[in-house]
């Protein structure tokens, strides 16, 4: 049973921040006389300033009958309202907790933190402490309670799933939040990941580009869907990095954020991510039928217990001094052992790079 909570939650935290999700709906009266948005939203939410309001206004994420408007738009009787977020409401109780973190940089108006392996970055069913909010909750002195609307208590804009390590940015207050919110929604972040997968790829760097939605045999895992009906869109650019022959060392640069993008990407062209065992990554693929081989091959999934994926860069445009933020993260040791010791069979092995 543990292990299908775990699995859940890897479902949960990967990265959502191009779906807009909504938060709030107001069907408005047939004898409502005209009045500005901003001040008609304000009257009718408790413990919510116009200020965040007109930042939500201005983000793009107030919606008058389906269509975005602007903060002087003149609410009539009759229109629906809706407020939506590049994230999923729910409710959780957060409770501070003094686990550590790898900052490596914060200021006034932002964090951004280097989240090991393992570590789930949202409470959820399973996982109701020893969480990366948990750790934020201490380090910034806030709490949640368990009607709180925002999952996410308004400062985290993205999530990288629980087995996958690297970069984190997170808001500390709300015009960084939604700022930060509509840079991932425009897709104008940068970000960089390194990724060891299986096989030779036979081109030196390209483009993987397909809908991906949920696989509908299977709930916890997502899937390409070839013909474009269904799914999201979604755009890989990958560069090769190393090949050691049976396995090839990748940088992936992420045009969009899709749920497990990476991985349903590479499993997708025939490379999935090497111990993943989501997409068929935790068994020999590529290599010999040698028994030292598979000993080998054992030794590295104790080593890296995960799929080798790792958030290694983040850039952003600051929110308040709009200059660009650039920052990069080490490959994690467990990561890095496992690359250094296909480094060496390659070498001992003197692999040829038609191995596929």
């Amino acid at each position: 049973m543990s292990s299908e909570i775990d699995d859940i939650e890897d479902v949960a935290c990967e990265d959502e921040e191009q779906e807009m999700f909504e938060h709030y709906r107001f069907a408005v009266d047939k004898g409502q006389s005209l009045l500005r948005i901003d001040k008609y939203i304000t009257d009718h939410m408790e413990q919510t300033s116009r200020h965040r309001i007109q930042l939500a206004i201005e983000a793009g994420y107030v919606r008058v009958n389906d269509v975005v408007v602007k903060a002087n738009y003149k609410v009539k009787p009759l229109d629906v309202i809706t407020i939506v977020m590049p994230f999923q409401r729910r409710g959780f109780e957060v409770r501070p907790e003094p686990i550590p973190l790898d900052i490596v940089y914060e200021d006034d108006d932002l964090l951004v933190i280097n989240k090991p392996a393992g570590l789930v970055v949202h409470p959820g069913f399973g996982h109701f402490s020893g969480t990366l909010i948990n750790a934020l909750s201490y380090h910034l002195g806030i709490s949640q309670d368990a009607d709180a609307g925002d999952e996410r208590m308004g400062i985290l804009v993205h999530r990288i799933d629980k087995n996958t390590s690297g970069l984190l940015v997170v808001a500390k207050n709300d015009e960084s939040q939604l700022d930060l919110a509509k840079q991932f929604f425009d897709h104008s972040i940068q970000r960089k990941y390194i990724a060891l997968v299986w096989g030779n790829i036979a081109e030196e760097s390209g483009t993987i580009e397909g809908n991906i939605g949920r696989d509908p045999n299977d709930r916890l895992r997502f899937k390409v869907f070839q013909d474009g009906s269904q799914g999201k869109h979604a755009v890989t650019h990958y560069n090769v990095l190393e090949r050691f022959g049976y396995v090839t060392l990748v940088e992936c640069i992420l045009e969009t954020g899709r749920t497990h993008q990476i991985r349903v990407h590479m499993n997708y062209i025939g490379h999935p991510l090497f111990n993943d065992d989501r997409y068929g990554g935790d068994r020999v693929l590529k290599g010999t039928l040698y028994a030292k081989y598979k000993q080998f091959i054992d030794n590295c999934f104790e080593i890296l217990p995960r799929h080798a994926l790792h958030a290694k860069t983040l850039g952003f445009v600051h929110p308040r001094t709009g200059k660009t933020v650039f920052l990069e993260s080490a490959i994690p040791a467990d990561m890095e052992t496992v690359i250094e010791k296909w480094r060496n069979y390659a070498g001992t092995r003197n692999l040829n790079e038609d191995n596929s």
